[in-house]
């Protein structure tokens, strides 16, 4: 970058960042299509009037198909997007790999140190941002306060399965057509698996031993997925081995599903009254633990914004992304949409803000869940890897999704749970063997 440009945007203010230095440059975005993505869409009139010379052009798809066509593209080089929508899993994989540009020279009135430290550290190597934040989440439990009220019981801040199961239960009720519990079914490495592996964590499972060998024929394992698949048969909704995260919000939101645990960025779009016929009465617990097992799930993901190393626009990349993630952004959606609407998990500034507090129930549970993930830690065993609801090696989006196609298929009533661990312990032990990491 520049001199000029550099010197241009530490005298400016970010929301008045004006730089017609690009001739009618069109950066293409690709994206995924969850509520957040889709809002940011909406308000990018605030962005295109600020840079003119910069157009637009959305590519949104559908989680699982985001990630097979950025990594096949970013892998090959292929230049397709100039901004690409990927997880903290991706981001320090690919940038050691100098796939990603790192993002120097960002306006000074972006803060990167407001940033929320779990969430830096996941999108850094070396003291170096490669990608940056646009929203990040924990996991927690969201439920319908009224039907557990009904059922005459009540469920604590910090749940165990057991609460949790026994709950979901007693609100089920299939002839209304309501379910006591949603939980991810559909097939993938950051849909089922990202659950089942922060599900696994608090049952003190872990996906590898210490020699790399999988864990899938340990006693852990075979509790998690045989409760899993119990509880879904019990109480879950018809067709779940198809149901994402989009999918399981649509159910809540309908008053068709009693318990979701899932990502705490969709707490706003269940608490939102325009979108969410039970808004006034969702409840919030932390992610649930095993008894015994000191694990609450640890899952940290954050979908972050970043520049392929293949773009030829980097400059007028880095542009949207500061705006994109900026302090500005979040105060102009909370001016169209309320402060219970700001993209969490990102900053520290907007938890200290007393308005969204007060607009968000939930903001104090998603803080203390982001708060005490430990990712250098994902299990209560101990493990050659780091991560959390995914295993950071490059191999494990591939045997992340075959692993979920088969727990898929034990959710469908295809396979029992203990073929379906068997099959995994299989092809997971055959590519590891085949990466060189068992011996």
């Amino acid at each position: 970058m520049s001199a000029m440009i550099r010197s241009l945007w530490g005298a400016c203010a970010l929301g008045a960042l004006s730089l017609p230095v690009w001739a009618e440059t069109t950066l293409t975005i690709a994206t995924v299509n969850n509520g957040d993505m889709i809002r940011m869409q909406k308000l990018t009139d605030d962005f295109t009037a600020q840079h003119p010379d910069i157009k637009l052009q959305w590519v949104t798809l559908e989680e699982n198909t985001l990630r097979q066509r950025v990594t096949t593209d970013i892998a090959t080089k292929g230049g397709q997007y100039d901004v690409v929508t990927i997880g903290n899993y991706e981001v320090p994989i690919w940038a050691r790999q100098n796939w990603l540009l790192a993002l120097d020279g960002l306006p000074e009135g972006y803060d990167a140190d407001d940033l929320l430290p779990a969430v830096r550290s996941a999108l850094s190597v070396e003291g170096k941002l490669y990608a940056a934040p646009f929203y990040g989440e924990s996991a927690m439990v969201m439920y319908r306060k009224d039907l557990v009220e009904k059922a005459g019981l009540t469920l604590s801040e910090t749940p165990t399965w057991t609460e949790i199961f026994a709950a979901a239960r007693a609100i089920t009720d299939k002839d209304a057509e309501v379910y006591g519990i949603c939980l991810r079914g559909k097939a993938g490495w950051g849909e089922n698996m990202a659950f089942l592996t922060a599900m696994s964590n608090s049952y003190g499972a872990a996906w590898f031993g210490e020699d790399w060998k999988p864990q899938f024929d340990g006693p852990e394992w075979k509790a998690t997925l045989t409760d899993y698949v119990a509880i879904m048969a019990e109480a879950g909704p018809p067709g779940a081995s198809t149901n994402g995260f989009n999918e399981n919000l649509a159910l809540f939101q309908q008053g068709k599903c009693g318990i979701w645990i899932d990502a705490t960025v969709a707490a706003s779009f269940v608490s939102d009254p325009k979108e969410s016929k039970v808004a006034d009465q969702v409840g919030y617990a932390q992610f649930p633990n095993r008894e015994g097992v000191e694990n609450h799930g640890n899952w940290l993901w954050s979908w972050n914004l970043a520049v392929p190393a293949s773009s030829k626009k980097a400059e007028a990349a880095k542009a949207f992304i500061a705006w994109a993630t900026s302090k500005e952004y979040t105060e102009l959606v909370a001016s169209k949409e309320g402060w219970r609407a700001a993209p969490p998990g990102t900053r520290n500034s907007l938890y200290a803000n007393a308005e969204y507090q007060k607009a968000a129930p939930f903001a104090r549970l998603t803080l203390d869940a982001i708060g005490a993930v430990t990712p250098d830690h994902p299990s209560v065993k101990a493990t050659p890897y780091t991560g959390g609801q995914f295993v950071s090696i490059p191999e494990f989006q591939a045997i992340g999704t075959a692993v979920g196609q088969q727990f898929s298929a034990a959710v469908a009533g295809q396979v029992k749970p203990e073929q379906a661990l068997q099959s995994a312990q299989q092809l997971a032990t055959r590519e590891m063997t085949r990466a060189g990491y068992i011996k």
